[in-house]
């Protein structure tokens, strides 16, 4: 008995076969030793058409004709069925098993204010265990848990358990939540970015502001702006009327729609006739700074003043009444008045020199600066954690907080500057800039500079052929 037909039958089977077997051995592969829900799907069919297969071919071989029986004509229709129809069949059902899961089982939910994860998912009658199951996940699925009005959540539910979410919960990244063999599994889809160049500029006939606008500048550029050309120009007194800006910045776009800008790339302005110009680099670690055309930095070593709108209480002295010594003594340094805990901030980069207890300061953090100069912050109510002699630090960075320990009547910051060990008025001590791009590094900037200094010389002609004579 021929269980399995003729020739052509065989063939097609074995065709099925090894497109069964193909398809679920990549799956295998790709999936890292495990089948998935399609892979599953692929054997169930295949173990589906084996037996119906086995049993047609049973019911065939009872019905057959015995060997005596007349031969059909060899014009007559095959009733064998055709290996190609075999083929098409087998190749439609791998297609529908490893398809995407159709868009009815999507449900879509915007999240409305006081909402939460357990509330949608009491709403779509879904069980418990499935939305804590999500909240024990760790990573980016942490922002499941801070959901917020408006808030888009696309949940594909099978059987009334959820198999799959996703959540965009910013403008470049997606969390994608798969049921796997081992429970929920996240993932993070990240958006393919396009940065573009774009420039403009303007002369000023107002203010920076009111220009700054009408070239297109949005708030936080011209601030930015600003900052890059601080240290040389006072913005609110130094502006003359037909002094001249030009930008070049970044344009955020994804899926070919803008997003956002993103940052200055090169600037110029021209104040009073001088042309000052700033360019942005990247160093190799990402952090970013703005330099002159030459490799100087646009920044100054130091900021003015190591803790954010607080006044003067006590300034620089050399004879000032102690009043808690009751004496003539040097405050050779600036009292800043604020409140207990109020953050203190390094004023330059700096390697820490002391941290800890030391008579009159109470609680001090001393910090060594390049170039022999050295700060110091007394009085303060503790320390910033991790924070320990020896240890690295940047400027801006939190290193202590406010307080009143030692030699103190009320809650304050006491700072002082010093170069080559003597004491100098922070508040009129001349800053030096940051130090200049070394010769390896100033390389790689300049061929960062010199196309985005080309901008800008395209749009200082522009402007000023429109400016016309």
């Amino acid at each position: 008995m021929q269980i399995f037909g003729d020739s052509g039958t065989q063939a097609a089977i074995y065709r099925a076969t090894f497109i069964f077997w193909n398809n679920i051995m990549l799956d295998y592969s790709h999936a890292g030793g495990q089948f998935s829900p399609s892979a599953r799907r692929i054997i169930l069919i295949c173990a589906f058409l084996a037996a119906s297969t086995t049993a047609f071919a049973l019911y065939r071989s009872e019905s057959a004709p015995d060997d005596n029986a007349t031969t059909v004509a060899a014009d007559s229709p095959s009733d064998e069925f055709p290996a190609e129809a075999f083929d098409s069949i087998i190749q439609g059902a791998v297609a529908d098993a490893i398809a995407p899961p159709p868009a009815s089982q999507w449900t879509k939910v915007q999240i409305k204010t006081g909402e939460s994860l357990s509330n949608i998912f009491d709403q779509l009658h879904l069980p418990a265990d499935d939305w804590m199951s999500l909240a024990k996940l760790d990573g980016d699925a942490a922002h499941l848990r801070r959901l917020k009005a408006g808030d888009i959540l696309e949940l594909r539910i099978i059987g009334g358990r959820l198999e799959e979410l996703t959540y965009a919960f910013d403008q470049l990244h997606t969390l994608n939540v798969r049921r796997g063999d081992n429970g929920m599994e996240a993932s993070t889809l990240t958006a393919a970015i396009e940065r573009r160049s774009t420039q403009t500029s303007g002369v000023i006939e107002n203010s920076l502001f009111a220009d700054g606008h009408k070239a297109g500048l949005n708030d936080r550029l011209i601030l930015e702006f600003a900052d890059l050309f601080g240290y040389d120009i006072d913005f609110a007194q130094d502006l003359q009327e037909g002094d001249r800006f030009s930008v070049v910045y970044e344009e955020l776009y994804k899926d070919g729609k803008k997003m956002r800008d993103g940052d200055i790339l090169a600037a110029e302005f021209i104040n009073q006739g001088k042309k000052h110009r700033a360019v942005r680099f990247v160093a190799a670690d990402g952090s970013k700074a703005y330099f002159s055309p030459t490799g100087q930095s646009l920044r100054t070593a130091f900021i003015r003043t190591p803790v954010d709108f607080a006044r003067i209480s006590s300034g620089f002295s050399l004879h000032r009444w102690h009043p808690i010594l009751n004496v003539m003594r040097a405050h050779k340094g600036v009292d800043y008045a604020a409140a207990t805990g109020t953050p203190v901030h390094a004023t330059g980069d700096a390697k820490v020199e002391f941290v800890g207890r030391k008579g009159g300061y109470g609680n001090v953090v001393m910090l060594q600066h390049n170039g022999n100069i050295e700060t110091v912050y007394g009085h303060l109510s503790r320390f910033a954690s991790g924070l320990h002699t020896g240890s690295r630090v940047r400027q801006g960075q939190v290193i202590a907080y406010v307080g009143m320990t030692g030699l103190a009547t009320a809650p304050h910051l006491h700072y002082e500057f010093r170069v080559n060990g003597i004491h100098q008025n922070p508040v009129t001590v001349a800053l030096p800039r940051a130090f200049p791009l070394d010769q390896r590094t100033l390389v790689q900037f300049k061929a960062t500079a010199t196309p985005l200094l080309a901008q800008l010389d395209d749009a200082d002609a522009h402007q000023f052929a429109k400016a016309g004579p």
